[in-house]
């Protein structure tokens, strides 16, 4: 299968980086490369890039991709929780800027057997590193309805969250539910299809998602280490793609400004171009943060 690679936002991360030649760059989710790819471009051979991804199997295209840029960049299997510890391990104390485009890549929602879109069968795993343990089908076939209720509000903002627990639960214990489609139908069944303008299994498919890969909280404290490892004047951008991502990019941002450690650069969040929606509607809800060190 191929996977065609689209980066968001690209000219204004390229931008608002402020890159320099020699500098020292950290791609936090570095994905398939297309915002590395663009970094590399300005700083190879005198910089330097780090590109982190706990995501094995898409590493490997990354490598091939950027392999002309040999010498200038490193690419990290794991979580960019580590960031500090990775760091370390190449004898990098300081850097100039650092990204987190954070959320799905093109490579993991389009190939069914990862499970991440409810818009292809395929086993329900949503594993982003799939040497982890806990996948959704496991989630999905052995938590309480309240648990699941609890993962569906607080993860998906889901207004049917009780409900479709319960559905879920009723629907188990006949048989396992083990398929992305499973699933789908059994939130069709317990929920008023009237009611919704997106799909919806959107926000239940997304908050198994954050809960299976401890997203949020491993965002918060990453942001935290990743701005600890800034130069003054270094720069942070982070691009989200739903409003709890974001709410803890602005959250954390406003926390370093009250702490006078940092400027905000633009007090809202840019977005897409309708030039760029034309081009990739996938990039319809992504928002830009970006801040600076002092």
């Amino acid at each position: 299968m191929i996977f065609k690679h689209i980066p968001v936002l690209l000219n204004e991360v390229l931008k608002l980086l402020c890159i320099k030649p020699e500098g020292i760059y950290i791609d936090c989710t570095v994905g398939e490369g297309g915002h590395a790819e663009a970094i590399l471009n300005v700083i190879h051979p005198k910089g330097f890039l780090i590109g982190i991804d706990c995501d094995k199997s898409v590493l490997e295209i990354t490598e091939r991709r950027l392999e002309k840029f040999a010498g200038s960049f490193k690419l990290v299997h794991n979580n960019f929780l580590n960031i500090t510890d990775i760091c370390s391990r190449l004898n990098i104390k300081a850097i100039d800027g650092i990204i987190f485009d954070v959320g799905m890549s093109s490579y993991q929602i389009d190939n069914p057997e990862r499970g991440f879109s409810f818009s292809k069968n395929g086993p329900l795993d949503m594993r982003m590193d799939r040497s982890s343990i806990l996948t959704a089908q496991s989630l999905i076939n052995n938590l309480s309805c309240d648990e699941l209720a609890e993962i569906f509000f607080k993860y998906g903002e889901e207004r049917y969250s009780r409900r479709i627990a319960s559905r879920i639960v009723a629907e188990r214990n006949k048989k396992p539910i083990q398929t992305t489609s499973d699933l789908v139908t059994i939130i069709k069944k317990a929920i008023p299809l009237r009611r919704y303008r997106i799909h919806p299994g959107t926000r239940i498919f997304q908050s198994l998602r954050i809960a299976v890969n401890n997203e949020l909280e491993d965002l918060s404290a990453a942001i935290t280490y990743g701005f600890g490892l800034l130069k003054k004047e270094g720069r942070m951008c982070i691009m989200s793609f739903h409003s709890l991502e974001d709410r803890i990019a602005k959250n954390k941002f406003r926390e370093f400004k009250i702490n006078e450690q940092a400027k905000i650069i633009y007090k809202k969040p840019l977005t897409p171009t309708k030039e760029e929606l034309d081009k990739n509607i996938r990039s319809r809800s992504a928002k830009l943060r970006v801040i600076e060190k002092k």
